[in-house]
């Protein structure tokens, strides 16, 4: 650990002497240390072999991110294997689920490592930072938890143990891993991803004993590098005997089935509850966490000012979740136990302590690593020692490069004697300026503020990407090209006349079957309606579906010529190439007073690469509601007015449009731009003076709803159009838009794209940036799904008043509205209730949304009409009375109305009963509660395009197509047709579409189950090789299929050969491969005679007959010696048709 080595300044730093010594005296030591150098002062105190250094110690935050932010800075000071996070449960007890088990494992581990049960003693003693929050949970007494396993490479195991142990442990058994605490078993090889670890190992066998252990991506499937010892900590915080049997994952269960036995719905058909550990374990089984701490441990708080007002809060979710007093015993009091445990309290406010260490946080102009330089010159000029950390070693040699004139070794066993610049490679969040020690520790991304890559990805690349979320399973509904909609029943191996292949089957109606080859993949794709309704089976035979797809097909080619006008167009036009940043764009985003997210940032640098390049832009960005959308289009729009253009946003409500425009003319207030809003509240005189002086170039930026698509509303100069909430806009307002989309760049903003929007990026159609990265600070909204009660809405609403805060209620049935609110009037006295409707005069609606929005009100009784438009960072509380008659993305949109500040925000998604749940209900509202977690709308919009169906492309006259053939079908005739017309357009001759090359050979060609077990890596591996195009990616596939399974099998290898004989010979035109009476054939081949002469010399046998154009060649009656041949002669035909002409 390079920077363990700068520890000693601290250590030898009088000041810090005294502190030490101050902390072996035994009473508390009160301390003040600058935010961001406290986990440096933290890591010399933890390395003080005269002090703390020695001993377990427990470092406490206010919550889990910032106990998550010190742990990862106090691992790139100290031994990371030293630093365990103790994070809090994420869930509530009695809540029916139960905490990921990443966070389960992290709890484990870290109990255990403060126990002196844990590995790694020889690291040096343990540092578990935990949450205030976290220790205020009770736990289960360490004696019912499981263990864990370690495996080292060379050591002889049993793999059915090794799987006993692992589902003991609270892992489950997949058929692939992709999360923390799974794991997966392929033959000789086992997969698993430890549940404290950030990435997933793979473990070979030879036997019994483990040949290799290596990192895997569980991304890609594929290694990352090699592993002496892997610890699998538990994924659980209770041992198998004490877990509920049915969950239990059994080693010898078929995974199939064990998965369809969690996934069972609860008996009452509500969203699907998994047990916790208070439904497990009586409550006096239970031990608070501090009781577990040693006595000679070494306690610290590290935000003594800030955990009070988080245990206040995580008290007032307790008593807001739990009515009874008993089930409250599973939560602990520990501020007093934490002050008298406390030997070192920390503090950010400075009150005169003896002690003190202060510093400034490492914020730097710097945007290029001149100016960069120039910093670093003026620091050493001051007398600074400046380490330069880096992620990878990589960035620091290229660092190294740019910075020319400054001479930078990297940092060493010791901590620099004199001022100057070193490199370290080490993961740092924040760094800092310590003025007392002359020390400057700098995380590489704070000296220079890098614009990430602008180029996105060709559109079509991402959408398939994208699409590859919708996954195929047995029993969904699959559209086979040339036979129509069917059921998909599984694979099936089969032995025909002596060949054995795979075989997807495909039910239709009337129990007819169809076992289509595997080759055939292509042709068949899942099937999504355009209303999620289920459809009706194909039957075999006649003209039915040949009709259908005719009918599709033809629908398909219209409305490609219209796509083509809207975007295809707009790929092949000019339009304005906006101007690269310069000084101006620069200061405005430098004044922008939170910093960006990584995900704002490639967002942000995607719009303005549109912006530069020639063709206009047309770019959707979907993020959570609060993530930052506002200030992409805020830049977006200042980079444009900068270069002389104008601006139009384009909102969905008289509301939204009021508060962008206080936004903007508050976030502008330094420019010369002017800024004009068009809406109810604006008097007509007012309006009209804003369009006259839009038309005449004199407003830079003008915003209003759909007022804006009118005739008279027209720009001198328009340069960019901004929609926001795009997925409010209906069909014919963007039919409207679609006339200024031609020479405009458009920026549209979502939360949770309608299925409409998110198809258009999932067919190529439009470029999409999702930011998923939550704004500092931002906490995820704590959702409860279950039945309406009205204790529980009287004591949520109360609660959130109490607090100073305003809540919503949403009932949708306006008859009823007033009813309900005089209910809730009654149910909360002194509460000051709102109503507000879509049928309300339109100035009485605004005018009561507006005193809502001042703070008029405490709580608003209204319809759906608030899922857009309120940006209320002190309403923390939605109730929604009837969240089953809600849909999935307005839900999910309406939801994200609260959750907009620091404060802990809370929905509850009520039903009457259980038995009012249809099964799209429930499966919205499962939706909702698995993704509560922040950034979910993406993932929520993908599903919700399952649930509801496809809907419509750009009009209703398409649903019934959709419908007919499904979207995957429809959307890939419409690529067809669009490629078509774009040929045409250009002049070029598209080429005939052709089939794929037809192989008739007797050769055993299937994936064995004992290879690939599972289905789903089956239908995956299958439809990989069925896709690929080039014989790179065949390779590159082969090196993944050792590296995931092991050597593939004759079988195996055969399905790659001849995929690969299709892509080569496809590609010179031929469309069939054929054995007879000892000879192979391949046709048709157009060869000159120049190539033929090569094609002798290159394959002696090999005969060109010129009128059938065909080659052939003699080959013998073994099927693998034959496929050889025909390798050998595939390459020759290639490499002679290749030849250039003499």
């Amino acid at each position: 650990m390079a920077l363990s080595a700068l520890l000693e300044l601290a250590q030898q730093h009088p000041p810090l002497r005294a502190l030490a010594a101050s902390l072996s005296g035994g009473e508390p030591v009160e301390a003040y240390a600058s935010s961001p150098v406290r986990p440096y002062l933290l890591a010399a105190l933890l390395e003080d072999r005269e002090g703390p250094g020695e001993r377990p110690a427990l470092i406490v935050t206010a919550d889990d991110r910032s106990a998550r932010d010190l742990a990862s800075d106090l691992g790139a000071l100290v031994s990371p294997r030293r630093v365990h996070l103790y994070p809090s449960r994420g869930t509530g007890y009695l809540s029916h689920v139960a905490p990921p088990p990443h966070l389960a494992g992290l709890r484990v581990a870290a109990i255990s490592a403060l126990a002196g049960q844990g590995e790694g003693a020889a690291a040096g003693a343990p540092v578990v930072v935990a949450s205030a929050v976290a220790l205020a949970e009770a736990v289960p007494d360490p004696e019912l938890r499981p263990d864990g396993l370690t495996l080292h490479a060379g050591e002889s195991v049993d793999l059915g143990d090794v799987a006993a142990l692992l589902a003991g442990a609270g892992y489950e058994r997949v058929e692939q891993v992709e999360e923390r605490g799974q794991f997966a078993i392929r033959g000789d090889i086992l997969d698993a991803f430890p549940a404290t670890e950030e990435r997933a190992v793979r473990v070979e066998l030879f036997g019994d004993e483990i040949e290799s252990l290596r990192w895997f991506s569980t991304f890609t499937q594929r290694s990352l590098g090699d592993a002496e010892r892997v610890e699998l900590a538990p994924a659980a915080e209770l041992g198998a005997e004490h877990r509920e049997p049915a969950l239990l994952a059994d080693p010898s269960l078929d995974p199939a089935a064990a998965d369809a036995k969690r996934s069972t719905p609860a008996e009452d058909g509500g969203p699907e509850e998994r047990p916790d550990l208070a439904e497990l374990i009586p409550i006096e089984r239970f031990r608070a966490p501090l009781d577990l701490v040693s006595d000679d441990a070494f306690v610290a708080i590290a935000q003594r000012e800030e955990i009070p007002g988080a245990l206040r809060d995580h008290w007032e979710d307790v008593t807001a979740a739990m009515h009874d007093d008993d089930a409250r015993r599973l939560y602990v009091e520990v501020s007093d136990r934490l002050e008298a445990r406390a030997v070192l309290r920390l503090s950010g406010a400075d009150a005169g302590q003896q002690h003190s260490l202060r510093a400034q946080r490492a914020e730097f102009p710097s945007r290029t690593p001149a100016e960069a330089e120039a910093e670093l010159e003026k620091l050493v000029r001051s007398g600074y020692r400046a380490v330069v950390a880096f992620e990878r070693g990589g960035e620091a040699d290229r660092a190294r490069y740019n910075l020319a004139r400054l001479e930078a070794p990297p940092l060493r066993d010791e901590a620099p004697a004199e001022p100057g610049v070193s490199f370290a490679e080490a993961h740092l969040r924040e760094g800092f300026l310590a003025p007392e020690l002359k020390l400057a520790l700098i995380p590489y991304s704070r000296l220079v503020h890098r614009k990430r890559a602008g180029a996105s990805a060709a559109p079509g690349a991402q959408g398939r990407r994208l699409a590859a979320a919708i996954e195929l399973r047995v029993g969904d509904l699959v559209v086979h090209e040339d036979h129509g909609v069917a059921r998909f029943s599984g694979f099936d191996t089969k032995t025909l006349a002596g060949v054995t292949r795979d075989y997807l089957e495909l039910s239709y109606k009337g129990s007819d079957k169809v076992f289509a080859p595997t080759d055939q993949l292509a042709k068949i794709s899942r099937f999504v309606g355009a209303d999620g309704s289920e459809a009706a089976l194909s039957a075999l035979g006649g003209k039915r579906w040949s009709n259908m797809k005719a009918r599709a097909r033809r629908a398909a080619q219209e409305m490609a010529g219209e796509l083509l006008n809207l975007y295809a167009e707009r790929q092949v036009r000019r339009g304005h190439a906006f101007s690269p940043d310069g000084e101006w764009q620069l200061g405005f985003e430098a004044a922008f007073p939170h910093r960006e997210t990584a995900d704002q940032l490639e967002a942000i640098d995607a719009v303005k690469a549109d912006m530069e390049g020639e063709r206009p832009m047309d770019r959707l960005i979907c993020g959570d509601v609060g993530y930052g959308k506002t200030e992409v289009a805020m830049r977006a729009a200042h980079k444009a007015a900068v270069d002389g253009k104008q601006v139009m946003m384009l909102v969905p409500t008289t509301i939204l449009a009021q508060q962008h425009f206080g936004t903007f003319r508050e976030r502008m207030a330094d420019t010369a731009f002017t800024i004009e809003m068009v809406s109810r509240l604006r008097k007509p005189a007012e309006v009209k003076d804003a369009l006259e002086r839009f038309s005449e170039g004199r407003v830079d930026i003008l915003i209003g709803t759909h007022r804006l698509l009118s005739r008279d509303v027209r720009g001198k100069d328009l340069g960019l159009i901004i929609v926001d909430e795009e997925q409010r806009f209906g069909v014919k307002q963007k039919e409207l838009l679609r006339q200024l989309k031609l020479k405009v760049d458009v920026l549209s903003m979502s939360a949770t794209p309608i299925p409409r929007t998110l198809q258009m990026s999932l067919a190529g159609l439009r470029d999409i940036t999702v930011i998923e990265t939550p704004p500092e600070g931002r906490r995820p909204v704590r959702t409860y799904v279950g039945p309406y009660d009205d204790e529980l809405v009287g004591r949520a609403i109360r609660r959130e008043v109490e607090r100073g805060g305003q809540a919503f209620f949403l009932h949708n049935r306006i008859e009823s509205l007033h009813e309900v609110a005089e209910g809730l009037r009654a149910l909360c006295p002194g509460v000051r209730f709102a109503e507000a409707h879509g049928q309300m005069d339109e100035l009485e609606l605004e005018s009561t949304m507006l005193s809502f929005v001042r703070g008029e009100h405490d709580c608003l009784v209204a319809t759906t009409i608030i899922e857009s438009g309120l940006d209320i960072p002190s309403a923390n509380t939605l109730i929604v009375e009837r969240a089953d008659q809600v849909g999935l993305a307005q839900a999910y949109q309406i939801r994200g109305r609260v959750g907009r500040s620091r404060e802990r925000a809370y929905a509850y998604l009520l039903y009457p009963s259980p038995e009012a749940l249809t099964a799209d209900a429930a499966a919205r509202l499962a939706t909702l509660s698995d993704n509560t977690e922040l950034g979910s709308g993406f993932r929520v919009a993908m599903r919700d395009l399952e649930i509801r169906g496809a809907g419509n492309l750009l009009g209703d006259e398409q649903s019934g197509h959709v419908a007919a053939v499904g979207f995957e079908l429809y959307c890939q005739m419409l690529e067809d047709a669009t490629e078509e017309l774009r040929a045409a357009g250009e002049g070029d001759g598209l080429p005939p579409e052709r089939e794929p090359v037809r192989l008739e050979l007797d050769l055993d060609a299937y994936v064995p189950a004992g290879y690939v077990p599972f289905e789903a890596a089956k239908i995956d591996l299958h439809r990989r090789i069925a896709a690929a195009r080039e014989p790179g990616e065949l390779r590159a596939l082969g090196d993944e299929l050792r590296d995931r399974f092991g050597p593939p099998p004759e079988p195996v290898e055969n399905l790659i050969a001849m995929q690969r004989v299709r892509i080569e010979l496809g590609a010179l035109g031929a469309s069939a491969v054929e054995f007879k009476a000892g000879r192979l054939r391949i046709a048709p081949i157009e060869l000159d005679s120049e190539r033929a002469a090569a094609l002798r010399e290159r394959a002696a046998d090999a005969i060109y007959e010129w009128r059938q154009q065909t080659v052939a060649m003699p080959v013998p009656d073994d099927p693998a010696a034959r496929l050889a041949a025909l390798l050998a002669l595939t390459e020759a035909v290639s490499a002679s048709a290749a030849l250039a002409p003499a």
